[in-house]
C-alpha cells in the first residue's frame, strides 16, 4: 500500500472533495520527489489546444516520453503498476464508501472482466451492466510565474480525482498561491455542468483553498458542480514549479 487514507477527512458541499495529509510514508514520498521527471519531458497544455497554463507528462501529452520514463524508472515502474492494475483503485474506494461516499462500482481486475463478459455472453448479454472501472495517472507542473487551470468540472467519464503534492518542505512559498480552490458559479445557470465546459475565473466565487503543501493528497468526486480550478500564480520573478501527480480513477468508455 502507498497510500494512507486514515486520516483523510471530506467535505460534501458543494460537492465531495477533502485532503489527506500525509498521505504516503516519508521515505516512499522522498523517493518520488527524487526521481520527478525532468521538466524537459513535460508538453504545454497550449500545445493540445487545451485551456490554463500548465505541462503535462501523460499517456495523453507526450505518450512515447511518458511509457519511456516509466519503464526505466523502478520507482516508478512499480507504482505505475500499483496505480493501474494493483490495488489502489480497491483501496481508494474503499476509502471513499466508509465516509459515504459510494460510487456505485466494485473493481473488477482483466480476468475477472473476462470471465464476466463470457458468463454474459452463455446468457445473451452483449454487455455488462456496469462499464468496467480503470486508473491512471499523470505528471503536472504549474510555473510560479503564471500557472494556471481554468474552472472546470472534469470529463464525464471521470468518477475521482487525487491530486497529490509532489513538493519538499520549505521548497514552495504559498504566498505565490497554487492551492486547489472550490468554486461556486456566480450565476446559478452555471451550476449544472455535467459536461465540462469551461469557465472565467471572473465566473466563481471560491468558497475555500486546499494550499499546496507537501505529501498530501486533495481527493475529490466529478459531479455537476464539481466547479475547481488553480488561479493563475504571482511568483513573477520565480522559476519554482508546482508538481504533482494527478491520479483518475474513470469509467473505461
Amino acid at each position: 500500500m502507498y497510500f494512507s487514507f486514515n486520516n483523510l477527512q471530506l467535505r460534501y458541499e458543494p460537492f465531495p472533495i477533502g485532503i489527506a495529509r500525509p498521505l504516503m510514508d516519508e521515505s516512499l514520498y522522498r523517493q518520488l520527489l527524487d526521481t520527478y521527471p525532468p521538466i524537459e519531458l513535460f508538453e504545454s497544455h497550449s500545445e493540445y489546444g487545451k485551456a490554463g497554463v500548465k505541462y503535462a507528462l501523460s499517456e495523453k501529452l507526450n505518450a512515447g516520453r511518458y511509457y519511456q520514463f516509466i519503464k526505466s524508472n523502478p520507482t516508478w515502474r512499480d507504482f505505475h503498476a500499483w496505480v493501474t492494475k494493483g490495488s489502489f483503485i480497491r483501496e481508494a474506494l474503499a476509502a471513499l464508501k466508509e465516509r459515504d461516499i459510494d460510487l456505485g462500482y466494485e473493481y473488477r481486475d482483466r480476468t475477472q472482466r473476462v470471465m464476466e463478459r463470457l458468463k454474459n455472453l452463455g446468457k445473451g448479454r452483449l454487455c455488462t451492466h456496469q462499464p468496467p472501472i480503470e486508473a491512471r495517472f499523470e505528471f503536472s507542473t504549474l510555473p510560479a510565474n503564471g500557472g494556471m487551470v481554468v474552472p472546470h468540472t472534469d470529463a464525464r467519464r471521470k468518477l475521482a480525482t487525487f491530486v497529490i503534492s509532489m513538493v519538499r518542505e520549505g521548497e514552495w512559498d504559498t504566498r505565490y498561491g497554487g492551492g486547489l480552490d472550490i468554486n461556486r458559479p456566480r450565476d446559478p445557470r452555471l451550476n449544472y455542468n455535467q459536461i465540462n465546459r469551461h469557465a472565467g475565473f471572473e465566473d466563481m466565487e471560491v468558497i475555500d483553498t486546499y494550499d499546496f503543501m507537501p505529501n498530501q493528497g486533495v481527493v475529490f468526486i466529478k459531479t455537476f458542480n464539481s466547479w475547481h480550478s488553480v488561479r493563475p500564480m504571482t511568483g513573477m520573478d520565480s522559476t519554482a514549479l508546482r508538481k504533482t501527480l494527478t491520479i483518475n480513477i474513470v469509467r473505461a468508455y
